[in-house]
């Protein structure tokens, strides 16, 4: 896997924050064998306590925006960057399928954040296609995220942890 083989040769850890996707991500990233430096520690913060003991957020934050919303997803991942030893840290928090009447199936959001840069948002309505097809269309997502700002962290060793 390239984000891998980069983040190894670069010698940057990767830090995982994960809600709708349960782990995933970062059982993916811990599927290749020879890249164990590139992977620095996931968090899987299903729950809304879990994010806020987790990763540091205000449980006003969550309440006022919502588990599934971008001020959260930021938060997870910077939070996520804060609480390893990881250069780049990816976020997911999202409804992967039918919750509560108000809640979106397919509606999720990513957030990617690096020591020196400025922290990336994405938002996608994967639409009612499921919970294992949201999750694995979720992986694609993260994935190209982390190719993006590896790429740019790689190209910019003077940032520091």
């Amino acid at each position: 896997m390239a984000v891998l083989e980069t983040a190894s040769q670069a010698e940057i850890g990767i830090a995982t924050a994960e809600s709708c996707t349960g782990g995933l991500l970062a059982s993916l990233l811990t599927d290749i064998e020879g890249t164990s430096n590139a992977f620095d520690r996931g968090f899987v913060v299903y729950s809304e306590d879990a994010k806020c003991d987790l990763l540091g957020l205000s449980h006003e934050l969550v309440e006022d925006c919502g588990a599934v919303s971008e001020p959260v997803a930021r938060a997870m991942a910077e939070g996520a960057l804060r609480r390893s030893k990881a250069r780049l840290a990816i976020a997911i928090t999202g409804f992967a399928g039918p919750g509560a009447s108000d809640d979106e199936p397919g509606l999720v959001h990513f957030a990617c954040a690096a020591h020196g840069a400025d922290t990336r948002h994405s938002v996608h309505h994967f639409g009612d296609i499921g919970r294992g097809a949201t999750r694995i269309e979720c992986l694609r997502v993260a994935l190209t995220m982390l190719s993006e700002m590896l790429a740019e962290v790689a190209a910019d060793p003077q940032r520091t942890a």
